[in-house]
């Protein structure tokens, strides 16, 4: 299956038939797709009127830099922030990034779509794309923090990704722009990257999402197409049963594979139920790519959204007021590098 992007504000004709089409799961939306609260509660009615079934729409609206939906939605803190507050009084930082994931989630819930892709679950030891987007840096405080979080989200009625497996803290390079190599042993990943992973799943996360990141002493290819890091090591020896999402395979990162045919099929071979076309200038070709191809018979209605309030109601729900004053205490989560504008608008900056 596939996650398209779309091109503006509103539907156009070619893209209202590419969502018709069997192989198509749904839209990821970013920053080009948003003008406003209503607008983008239009968008995705349409979205939804454009199929005979059931399709997902999904944003990354993680707060900090990455909050694709701004105007109308409550400004969220950056999750590096957390860790300050954890180390003073852990208890209350867990309540806070509880807290963010519900009101993150039942904002997302009430616009009308299914999910945002969330949380990152990534260290925070230097990586270029996810500076301050991550908890901290020590494991076991970013599992810490990956349980509360799961348990928010699901309270407001989503579900959760885990991104970006098996770890993509820990390497400097950005997969939107260049290749990455972690050279680590899969014990040393163990012992570090892979704890967040473990808690995440032991907490019931619906879904993980795949770095375009190669580990060699693992497997030779990007963890996102290789049948030892999804099949051998996440499925079998962790034991997770929900979706694997690949990232998106416009990224520089996924070229490896070849072109836009190659890379789908490379995903999909190695166990990804669902793979982003982020790029609506490629979603024709990829459309055209899994012509005749059996496709995951991994079931994604678990992944629609549930029980939302309209904005009406959630406005009105004191708990909204109330998190969005709590959430003023997470301290600024300093500079980061700038997230290059345009994978802000054409990849998932997952």
């Amino acid at each position: 299956m596939l996650l398209i992007g779309v091109s503006g504000h509103a539907l156009t004709e070619a893209e209202r038939d590419w969502l018709q089409h069997p192989a198509c799961a749904g839209v990821v939306l970013f920053a080009r797709n948003f003008a406003s609260r209503a607008q983008t509660v239009e968008l995705t009615q349409a979205i939804r009127a454009a199929a005979p079934r059931p399709l997902l729409v999904c944003v990354d609206q993680e707060g900090g830099r990455v909050q694709r939906f701004r105007d109308g939605y409550s400004t969220l803190p950056a999750l590096r922030g957390f860790e300050e507050l954890y180390r003073r009084d852990a208890d209350a930082a867990l309540h806070l990034a509880h807290e963010h994931a519900w009101l993150m989630a039942s904002e997302i819930r009430a616009t009308g779509l299914d999910l945002s892709f969330a949380p990152v679950v990534d260290l925070a030891r230097g990586n270029r794309a996810i500076g301050n987007r991550a908890f901290a840096e020590d494991p076991q405080i970013v599992a810490a923090f990956t349980r509360a979080y799961v348990a928010g989200m699901h309270e407001a009625g989503m579900i959760a990704t885990l991104k970006h497996f098996p770890g993509h803290g820990s390497v400097l390079e950005d997969t939107h722009f260049d290749a990455a190599t972690d050279p680590r042993s899969l014990d040393a990943l163990r012992g570090a990257d892979l704890i967040p992973f473990a808690a995440g799943i032991e907490a019931g996360a619906d879904a993980v999402m795949m770095a375009h990141v190669t580990y060699p002493q693992v497997a030779p290819e990007p963890a996102g197409y290789s049948k030892r890091w999804i099949g051998d090591i996440l499925r079998t020896g962790m034991g997770f049963r929900g979706v694997v999402f690949s990232d998106d395979i416009g990224m520089v990162a996924a070229g490896s594979a070849g072109g836009v045919q190659a890379r789908i099929d490379a995903h999909l071979d190695a166990g990804c139920d669902v793979v982003l076309v982020c790029h609506p200038g490629s979603v024709e070709e990829a459309l055209h790519a899994v012509e005749g191809r059996a496709l995951p018979s991994m079931a994604l209605t678990g992944l629609i959204g549930r029980g939302a309030l309209g904005w009406d109601a959630l406005l009105a729900d004191g708990r909204h007021a109330q998190a969005r004053r709590e959430l003023a205490q997470v301290p600024a989560a300093g500079a980061d590098a700038a997230l290059h504008s345009g994978a802000n608008d054409v990849g998932s900056v997952a």
